[in-house]
């Protein structure tokens, strides 16, 4: 059934590069040109990641345009199509990729060119054109702002897990995660589906209520035991973690690389944690004989796997939205996600 389509965007812009100061809101009149492969997408959820505070005080480390649309995570409903678009039509529910060229396979140097919120016009706006090739259709059950959840979180935690060929995680092993943001509660839901044994880092007893509910079979207070690394493996009988799921960057590697099995693998993601010393080098990768891999969210066809996943069961791999704001308060939004406080995923509803 189609929609009418309004003649007017709400939309946040990044102007500068000072933080909060650098993000703009205003109204402004829909461009009406379609590109042929474009898909006219009415955006109705979205969900913020670590990346968009990193753009707005301009310490992204790629490219990001000027003026650009913020946000990586939007789901919606598609509104129009372009002439030679054939993947969706007007009514279908869909949720954007971040990396738009992206499809399968290993990622490129070109593909890299097309991140949604940096050097493409992402979703924090009422409504978006986008490329037929970077939208997947949303899983059903899911709520919008659910939904957007799975662009960036959702997907590297996937990848991380299962995106490495003659290293997918199994039943029976270990997952070492850390702490309760997006990608780490993600990470406990995949592996929790797959029968897998989880190891979870927490800085709070109260955070470490929601990493119990969804399954963790450890969970280790990372303030109160320093040496957690070492801990995580005492816990396995000695041998170490199968996987790790490394989200803080510098502050924590040391440890992951204290926890992890020989023929391990440390999958890095993120550097939420800021700095730290101590940083393991490419030599520890020898003389501890395990697998650092770098990996930046995945490919569609690895999304669409996750989607059907998600899908076939949601009771157990519903997104954890924390709060949800409204798209004219997203600057709070923002300001929340920096206290830090947060469990899962911060959504924006967007009207």
């Amino acid at each position: 059934m189609s929609q009418a389509i309004s003649q007017t965007v709400k939309q946040w812009t990044v102007i500068g590069q000072v933080g909060l100061d650098s993000l703009k809101f205003s109204e402004e009149e829909l461009v009406s040109t379609l590109g042929d492969n474009q898909v006219l997408v009415k955006i109705q959820g979205a969900s913020l990641n670590f990346r968009d505070i990193t753009i707005a005080q301009g310490k992204y480390p790629w490219s990001v345009k000027p003026n650009v649309i913020p946000g990586s995570d939007g789901a919606g409903t598609v509104l129009a199509t372009g002439k030679h678009v054939t993947r969706f039509q007007p009514g279908d529910k869909v949720i954007t990729m971040l990396i738009q060229q992206h499809i399968a396979g290993s990622i490129t140097r070109e593909t890299m060119k097309y991140g949604i919120g940096a050097s493409v016009d992402g979703t924090l706006r009422s409504i978006g054109a986008f490329d037929e090739q970077g939208l997947v259709r949303m899983p059903e059950g899911l709520s919008f702002v659910e939904a957007a959840t799975l662009s960036c979180a959702g997907l590297t935690a996937w990848n991380a897990l299962f995106g490495l060929p003659g290293k997918l995680l199994t039943a029976g092993q270990w997952v070492l995660t850390q702490g309760t943001g997006g990608v780490s509660i993600f990470a406990v839901q995949f592996a929790k589906a797959v029968g897998a044994r989880v190891i979870a880092t927490t800085s709070s007893p109260e955070k470490a209520k929601l990493l119990k509910r969804l399954g963790a079979d450890h969970i280790i207070n990372y303030r109160e035991v320093v040496d957690w690394g070492t801990k995580a493996r005492e816990l396995t009988g000695g041998d170490g973690v199968d996987m790790v799921v490394e989200v803080a960057g510098p502050s924590t590697m040391r440890q992951s690389v204290e926890s992890v099995k020989l023929d391990g693998l440390i999958s890095v993601v993120g550097f939420v944690g800021g700095e730290g010393d101590g940083m393991p080098s490419l030599l520890d990768t020898w003389m501890r004989l395990f697998t650092a891999r770098g990996l930046w969210v995945g490919s569609r066809t690895q999304m669409e796997e996750m989607c059907r996943a998600i899908e076939a069961n949601l009771d157990q791999l519903r997104p954890v939205v924390d709060r949800v704001f409204p798209l004219e308060q997203a600057k709070e939004a923002y300001r929340y996600m920096l206290i830090g406080n947060y469990q899962g995923k911060i959504g924006i509803e967007i009207a």
